[in-house]
C-alpha cells in the first residue's frame, strides 16, 4: 500500500503539495521546492504496527467511543504517529514548502513561531497529524498580517528535530528565512 493511501485510509487527506517534481529549485533562489510526502521516509507505513492489533482488522465504526478497544487503538496511533520517523535526507536542506498556519507565538500581531501543516484544520479542529507532517517553523524576524489557517509558502534551513508543543509534535524544525502568501501554480 502507497504511503499516501495509507494516510487516506487513516483519516488524512493530504491536500496541499507542491505542483514540481521533488527537490526542483525554486523560482528566484537556492530552495529546493519539496512536497509534503518527502518529509516521509519512503519505507514509513504508518498502518503496519496497528495492523498486529487483534482488533486492527475490525470496523472501527462498530466501536462507540466509551469502548476501550477503540480508546486504546487511538492511543496506539497517536504513539506511532507522535514517533513518526523523518527523513534524514532533509536534514540541513534548503527548502521551500506550502503549508497552513498554526501560531504558536505571537505578539501584538507579529508572528514569531507556528507550525506548518499539510491540510486544514490540522492540530485544531482535528487531531496532529504524523508528527513527519508537522513543521515547527521559527523566525528570526516576526511577521504581521498572518493568522491560523492561512496558507503559506516557507523558505528556509529545515533540520530533523523533533519537538513537542502544546498543538502537536512536529518531526522537523525550519529556521524560516521567508514566509509569503500561498500563491498557487499556474494550471497547466
Amino acid at each position: 500500500m502507497k504511503r499516501r493511501t495509507c494516510l487516506r485510509a487513516a483519516g488524512l487527506a493530504l491536500t496541499l503539495t507542491a505542483a514540481a517534481a521533488p527537490w526542483a529549485l525554486a523560482a528566484g533562489g537556492p530552495y529546493r521546492e519539496i512536497q509534503w510526502d518527502d518529509l516521509m521516509p519512503k519505507d514509513w507505513d504508518p498502518l503496519k504496527q496497528l495492523r498486529g492489533n487483534k482488533d486492527a482488522g475490525v470496523n472501527l465504526s462498530l466501536f462507540n467511543d466509551g469502548d476501550p478497544r477503540a480508546q486504546q487503538m487511538l492511543k496506539d496511533m497517536r504513539d506511532i504517529w507522535d514517533n513518526a520517523p523523518t527523513n534524514a535526507a532533509l536534514d540541513g536542506a534548503a527548502i521551500r514548502l506550502p503549508g497552513y498556519v498554526v501560531p504558536l507565538e505571537e505578539a501584538k500581531g507579529l508572528l514569531k513561531e507556528f507550525l506548518l501543516v499539510p491540510y486544514f484544520g490540522a492540530c485544531i479542529h482535528s487531531p496532529p497529524p504524523p508528527a513527519n507532517q508537522i513543521v515547527h517553523v521559527v523566525l528570526d524576524k516576526p511577521v504581521k498580517g498572518f493568522h491560523s489557517m492561512d496558507t503559506v509558502w516557507v523558505n528556509g534551513l529545515l533540520s530533523t528535530t523533533r519537538q513537542d508543543s502544546y498543538m502537536g509534535v512536529s518531526g522537523y524544525k525550519l529556521r524560516a528565512d521567508k514566509v509569503e502568501r500561498y500563491v498557487a501554480p499556474p494550471a497547466k
